[in-house]
């Protein structure tokens, strides 16, 4: 087990560049899917249930990055010039405050800053030209999330039978009984965290808002996308946050700011996972740091965001392999049956997992 485990690991990340856009398709088809799942209620036909989806998605997507980059560059002239004002304030009170320093060493600090720019000017050329290729093979990659959430949203039924197809015929029901668990858990997990994440970005942008602080809704958007990344992502979203606050409103406005992302940390922490993440997965807060931990060192950015939801789809399919519950269950009952063993501090069950992809009826 620990050399399949080895290999497995080993070929995913060689192929890191087709496994991480797969699985931000499976994610993306997983918020999806109940969209689908309600047109088909309406008798829409699955194709044109799917391309409305897609559309709808895509024109929403791109309506609301518009609005952000907007807002963004209108917002970045005016932060600049408050950053030249708050360098001149550091400034002064460099010379006039206790640490009393002279023009002199100021210019000399100035002069060895430029310096330094100017002896890594190759590194940052080919900075430029890697970061320029990066964003081309994002590109592509995120085409790839595209083409492969088309078809997790219209074929997924298939392709899950498909893949059901390399599993002995013995043991074929269970795994087809944890598959569906699996995917029902990672449904759950998606739409709870979204509903945490809108919350953030709400409460946060508001207070943004009100204290006047320049950028806030990209920041509030910032706040959203980090909320996926449980744990880390909201901190560091707050502190940049912090960050712009104090650069152009000043200390106080900061502070303000810091409590307002604590609160909102707080009520996400005690409140919001509790409530809506318990009902779909209970994992220990020391495996989710792990999990971050181990995605972020593997695949980087992707890898965080993706750690818990693996982890989340392994926990729902091991507890229902080894439930004796789901040993009598049909696979075509999941979305009504509960295992027996779970309780308080067993992971739910959603309800709909016909809805996703590879869940078919």
């Amino acid at each position: 087990m620990v050399a399949s485990l080895y290999v497995i690991g080993f070929i995913f990340g060689r192929l890191a560049s087709l496994v991480v856009p797969l699985a931000i398709a499976l994610l993306l088809a997983a918020l999806l899917a109940p969209a689908v799942g309600f047109l088909m209620s309406k008798r829409f036909p699955r194709g044109l249930a799917t391309v409305v989806v897609l559309v709808g998605g895509l024109a929403v997507f791109g309506g609301l990055l518009t609005f952000v980059v907007t807002t963004f560059v209108n917002g970045v002239p005016d932060l600049a010039a408050q950053l030249v004002r708050s360098v001149d304030k550091v400034s002064s009170w460099l010379l006039s405050g206790p640490l009393h320093l002279s023009e002199t060493q100021l210019r000399e600090f100035a002069d060895r800053f430029v310096k330094t720019l100017q002896d890594n000017q190759s590194g940052i050329t080919s900075s430029a030209i890697t970061t320029a290729a990066t964003v081309g093979t994002t590109l592509v990659e995120m085409l790839l999330v595209l083409f492969a959430l088309a078809f997790f949203l219209y074929d997924g039924p298939r392709i899950w039978q498909f893949l059901l197809r390399a599993v002995p015929t013995g043991p074929r029901r269970r795994v087809d009984v944890a598959g569906r668990r699996s995917l029902a858990a990672l449904v759950s997990y998606v739409r709870a965290t979204g509903a945490v994440a809108v919350v953030d970005a709400l409460g946060i942008g508001i207070g943004l808002a009100v204290l006047g602080v320049p950028l806030a809704v990209p920041l509030a958007a910032l706040v959203f996308i980090g909320a996926f990344v449980p744990i880390f992502g909201a901190v560091v979203a707050g502190g940049v946050a912090v960050l712009v606050a104090l650069v152009a409103n000043g200390p106080v406005t900061a502070v303000i700011v810091l409590a307002i992302v604590i609160a909102v940390n707080q009520l996400e922490s005690h409140v919001l996972q509790p409530f809506l993440l318990g009902r779909a997965v209970k994992l220990h807060p020391l495996a989710v740091v792990l999990a971050i931990a181990g995605g972020l060192l593997v695949a980087g950015i992707a890898g965080a965001l993706l750690a818990v939801p693996l982890l989340a789809v392994l926990n729902s399919a091991i507890r229902s392999l080894l439930s004796d519950a789901d040993e009598h269950v049909a696979p075509a009952d999941v979305h009504t049956s509960q295992p027996e063993e779970s309780g308080p501090d067993e992971p739910g069950l959603d309800t709909e997992a016909d809805t996703t992809p590879g869940a078919g009826r």
